[in-house]
């Protein structure tokens, strides 16, 4: 009798355990699912779009002006067969003439060198390039070109710009940001000071998108008909891929052939979180669809912080910006005014899982009219380091609250109201 109670109880025991064991598993499983649930959504909506991602590639963030000057001259230096440029500027200044007598070297020892920049991006910033530097680029054997020059009626020009910022490099390095080609990402500017902004250097599968992008506007500009293997290693040589295996998606807006698809992917990819949703944009006039997405994630539970800056290089935005984001506020939103300078990095992480890094404004400009890249990253250590930026960045920002809105001038929230009647148009 006390035999068989023995093993009656040891067999409770066992079944106890066999059962929290299972327990524990399926809890885990659930957390995992959980924990990859909105990048899986994300993955899915790009395939619908015809969007792929690329599995094999080593990430670099650059997180100021000097880490990427510094990195991508060295890249430059080492090119062997072609390096392309697509900017929506490139400023007479000092950095962009170290850039070109860089090219020119390059092109001497044979290496195609080719660079597009946008003619409004040109001729918007105070020292643009003129028909003199451009004489003088060309000499040194670069091949530049202005993407829709500016011409009467003038008006008919404002819209559907090129506002990307790409850089590959023997089709096996890419580069994509927020910066273009101007040395007050390293000095800053005397009425906003520091100006910060992020970028990412990119080696693998994902350069090839890069690649297409540059060459279909490059072919469209000079009516040339650039391309072949040459420019594409890593899809005729799988020797070529790197072992690592982080995950990027390129999606680009182009007008009049995707052009809801930018919007479209950031608005699923804050309606999709199921914790946290961290966005830093320096122009922060969101339309529609994006103020809705953020709306519906704070109605679910979702931790979203968003950090515009409070100075700008555009004299209105940061009223406009700070009306619509007070709105939001409202909501539920967390809003960080930051106070370290000019942050023009256009960054969102989202459930401390994947990123994206681009040129892509909160704005109509972007969302509704502009040519524009980003590079959607699934990679949670690339993640990871981009919230460390964002939580370093807090300490150097303030808290939007009611009482701090109300302290403002009558004179200043009228001013935030009446732009954002603009933003349609911004």
């Amino acid at each position: 009798m006390t035999q068989k109670l023995n093993l009656r109880i040891r067999h409770i025991i066992l079944s106890t355990i066999f059962i929290l064991i299972g327990t524990i598993h399926i809890q885990a499983e659930t957390n995992e699912l959980n924990k990859t649930q909105s990048d899986s959504i994300l993955i899915s909506y790009l395939k619908e779009y015809g969007i792929e991602t690329t599995n094999h590639n080593e990430l670099k963030l650059l997180k100021s002006g000097k880490e990427k000057f510094i990195d991508l001259f060295q890249k430059i230096e080492e090119a062997k067969h072609h390096i392309h440029l697509e900017y929506f500027n490139f400023r007479n200044d000092s950095i962009a003439n170290t850039l070109f007598e860089l090219l020119g070297k390059k092109a001497q020892e044979g290496v195609e060198v080719r660079a597009i920049f946008d003619a409004f991006g040109n001729a918007s910033n105070n020292q643009p390039l003129k028909k003199k530097h451009l004489k003088a680029i060309r000499e040194k054997g670069i091949e530049i070109v202005k993407f829709d020059p500016i011409k009467f009626p003038w008006i008919n020009h404002v819209f559907h710009r090129d506002h990307r910022k790409i850089v590959v490099i023997d089709g096996t390095i890419g580069y994509t940001g927020g910066m273009n080609i101007a040395d007050y990402y390293i000095n800053g500017l005397p009425e906003i000071g520091e100006w910060r902004d992020m970028h990412v250097r990119i080696e693998g599968e994902a350069v090839s998108h890069l690649q297409d992008i540059f060459l279909d506007m490059w072919n469209k500009c000079t009516k040339q008909d650039i391309g072949g293997n040459a420019y594409y290693p890593y899809r005729t040589s799988s020797s070529a891929v790197p072992s690592e295996e982080n995950e990027v998606a390129i999606v680009d807006r182009y007008p009049k052939k995707n052009a809801k698809t930018m919007r479209r992917v950031y608005a699923k990819a804050i309606e999709s979180a199921e914790r946290n949703v961290q966005i830093i944009n320096p122009y922060f006039t969101p339309t529609r669809i994006i103020k809705k997405a953020i709306k519906k994630a704070v109605e679910k539970g979702v931790n979203v912080e968003i950090m515009i800056p409070g100075k700008s290089d555009i004299k209105f935005t940061p009223d406009a910006a700070l009306y619509i984001a007070n709105q939001l506020r409202k909501k539920g939103a967390n809003i960080y005014i930051y106070n370290g300078g000019f942050h023009h990095s256009k960054i969102m992480m989202i459930d401390s899982t994947y990123c994206t890094v681009g040129s892509t404004n909160l704005n109509s400009r972007s969302l509704h009219y502009d040519y524009e890249v980003n590079a959607f990253i699934f990679d949670k250590e690339t993640t990871d380091e981009l919230i460390t930026m964002f939580k370093e960045d807090q300490e150097d920002s303030t808290l939007l609250t009611a009482e701090i809105y109300k302290k403002r001038s009558l004179w200043k929230k009228f001013v935030g109201w009446f732009a954002h009647l603009l933003t349609p148009f911004l």
